[in-house]
């Protein structure tokens, strides 16, 4: 009996059992239209595999191979955008080139009730190259529909030792993951987590041996190579090191408000390459320094290279300084240049593509041609200027000494000790304000002896958003009025960039979007494009359905269609820092003129509120002179980061603001 039941259990869990091999995707599977464990999930990953393990030659010594195999639910036409991925290769030189080969792929659909393949096929296949150092291979799988199952396997083979990031969670759940990693004795790793995730799992490491038949007796060498000119072969064993994971039920990486990069908070496992230890014991470190990463970069011809380029800016550059003394004027000057001259053509990277005399001539360029053009310029012209390896927002911040980790250059030029941070490749960025892109923490400047340092990106100076309101009900109940504005450094930027180049009627529906039912006239918009001076603009306006009559009684919203409706800010705990990127400062005054035949009832009180200290603050403050109702806001974020623990206390401070700005003036009929 017992052994009857045994059998029983095991045949129960057979037919439990997903089967996880390359085209064998259930019926069932394509059934299952929702994620039982998050109902939210737009996707899921029913099973990922990954292995990374190390081959040897003797023409190649070792090369690293990474094979992956992926298997995806896709539930709805949000999740259609999971049937592309990438692939970043490395693509230095013909031999210094990772390659994707072996790429397979399905799409699985389910049809008068029968499973049916549509396979993937070169012409959804793509390449492009990024820069010097990178290509991207991409694909999509075909015939996607909701309910469909996409399932791929391909291998990349890489002639480096370097290890890239072990992705372990994604945007979606992952149901089933299986990692090995298996590593020649020679090269040695440091192995560290990704230590602001959230998600940790379990990483069992054992030791195993290869053995291989080579035409070498001795082996020497480091890097990948192993050889020797001996002609006669011979067997020998090296031990591997292995490090496994397997875990069920990853839960999905969850975007927030104001997330800097959510890449950033990913679940990986990070491996160094720290150094080789060959059979003779011989040790050479691979471990970078920021040192070396500044060395090897200086001395590069895309990058270094381009700032010792001459004979092709100067005539034009000594005719734009000439009587130019001042410093900052000269920077001025010099970046309206290079900024009005140059198109940037949307590619990023921090090295010259063509360089940058071609570039110069042909009036467009990469982020490198231009800002490496930017920094030679005003070295010339008897400048302190050096250029700043980043990393955009979307590109993550680098952890380690790298190479790769940067893919964005910046111009930073030190006038009295003060750094003044440049980028020319945005027609709307004053000097001194970098497009929000690489706005990223710190960057590592570069110095012409090869030395580098980090230099905080962070905008230290505030941004102003200065309103004037007016405002007057009519006898239909209906506000009229008028508003000013004034806005500074990022407030005038982000303005800029959503509206430079609209016609007055698309602008007009933008300054319309989300302020109720009004109507705008009379718009006047000064120094959109003069980026050395505030962005100011007016106009006039007609409100309706803003006042509500309740017997003989008027409410209104003292901020009218300024006021913030609800708190973005809604869930209880947050998981990550909320990024504001810069320092803002509000300050509002509202004049509304109380109708004839009304007078005040009731006021909202005025009030003080604090974040953590001084890092928040917000004050109302209401009176009524001279049939005038005059509310004065300020609101004051000093704080650019504010950490998970403080998310609670800010969650509160926020909730506080819009429910007073949402507080009703009382008039009551005489």
């Amino acid at each position: 009996m017992r052994l009857l039941i045994i059998v029983a259990l095991l045949a129960i869990q057979g037919l439990n059992a997903q089967n996880f091999k390359f085209g064998k995707v259930s019926k069932k599977e394509l059934v299952d239209n929702t994620y039982e464990k998050d109902t939210t999930a737009n996707a899921v990953v029913l099973y990922k595999s990954h292995n990374i393990k190390f081959m040897y030659n003797d023409d190649d010594g070792f090369t690293q191979r990474n094979e992956i195999h992926e298997r995806i639910k896709i539930y709805n036409k949000e999740g259609f955008n999971w049937a592309t991925r990438k692939v970043r290769l490395y693509d230095r030189s013909a031999s210094k080139r990772e390659k994707l080969i072996g790429l397979n792929g399905y799409t699985y659909t389910l049809e008068n009730g029968k499973v049916v393949k549509t396979k993937l096929k070169k012409e959804s296949i793509f390449e492009e190259k990024n820069n010097q150092y990178l290509a991207t291979k991409s694909f999509t799988m075909p015939n996607i529909s909701e309910g469909c199952i996409i399932e791929f396997q391909y291998k990349v083979d890489s002639p480096y030792p370097q290890i890239d990031d072990v992705i372990l969670q994604y945007n979606i759940p992952i149901e089933k993951l299986e990692v090995s990693i298996k590593t020649p004795e020679y090269f040695n790793y440091k192995k560290q987590m990704n230590l602001k995730a959230k998600f940790f799992p379990d990483i069992k490491e054992s030791k195993t041996q290869a053995k291989v038949t080579s035409l070498n007796k001795e082996r020497s060498g480091s890097g990948l190579q192993l050889r020797t000119s001996e002609n006669s072969y011979s067997n020998w064993s090296y031990d591997v090191n292995v490090m496994e994971i397997e875990e069920q039920n990853i839960p999905a990486l969850k975007t927030e408000p104001f997330v800097n990069n959510l890449n950033n908070y990913r679940s990986k496992l990070i491996l160094e390459y720290a150094y080789f230890k060959g059979p003779n014991q011989g040790v050479k470190s691979y471990a970078d320094t920021w040192e070396s990463v500044a060395e090897t970069i200086i001395k590069s011809n895309g990058f270094g290279g381009q700032l010792e380029k001459e004979n092709y800016f100067e005539k034009e550059v000594d005719a734009l300084i000439s009587g130019i003394e001042d410093p900052i004027e000269k920077v001025n000057v010099i970046y309206n240049f290079v900024q009005n001259r140059m198109t940037w053509n949307g590619n990023i990277g921090f090295e010259s593509r063509n360089g940058v005399k071609k570039a110069y001539k042909d009036r467009k360029g990469n982020v490198g041609d231009i800002n490496l053009m930017l920094t030679a310029i005003l070295k010339y012209v008897g400048l302190n200027a050096n250029p700043v390896l980043t990393s955009t927002r979307a590109n993550g911040i680098p952890v380690t000494p790298t190479i790769s980790g940067f893919n964005y250059v910046i111009t930073a030029v030190n006038i009295d000790n003060k750094l003044l941070l440049l980028d020319a490749t945005n027609t709307i960025t004053a000097p001194g304000t970098l497009p929000l892109r690489t706005v990223n923490w710190q960057g590592r400047m570069i110095m012409p002896n090869g030395t580098s340092n980090w230099i905080d990106l962070s905008p230290k100076v505030f941004s102003r958003e200065n309103v004037l309101l007016d405002a007057e009900i009519t006898k239909e109940l209906s506000v009229t009025g008028q508003v000013r504005k004034r806005l500074t450094n990022y407030s005038a930027y982000n303005f800029r960039n959503k509206n430079v180049a609209l016609q007055e009627d698309d602008l007009i529906r933008n300054m319309e979007e989300d302020k109720g039912e009004i109507e705008i006239s009379d718009l006047e918009v000064k120094n959109l494009k003069t980026l050395n001076k505030p962005v100011s603009y007016s106009y006039n306006y007609t409100l309706e359905n803003e006042v509500e009559e309740i017997g003989d009684k008027l409410y209104i919203s003292p901020l009218l269609f300024l006021a913030t409706k609800e708190t973005i800010f809604k869930q209880n705990e947050r998981d990550y820092p909320i990024d504001f990127i810069y320092p803002i400062v509000t300050k509002q005054l509202v004049n509304l003129k109380i109708p004839e035949g009304y007078a005040v009832e009731s006021l909202p009180e005025n009030i003080k509120l604090q974040f953590n200290g001084n890092e928040g603050d917000f004050s109302l403050l209401v009176k009524e002179t001279k049939g005038t109702i005059q509310i004065i806001i300020n609101n004051n974020l000093k704080a650019t980061y504010i950490i998970p623990e403080n998310y609670t206390q800010f969650k509160a401070f926020t909730d506080a603001i819009v429910e007073k700005e949402n507080e009703k003036i009382v008039l009551k009929k005489l």
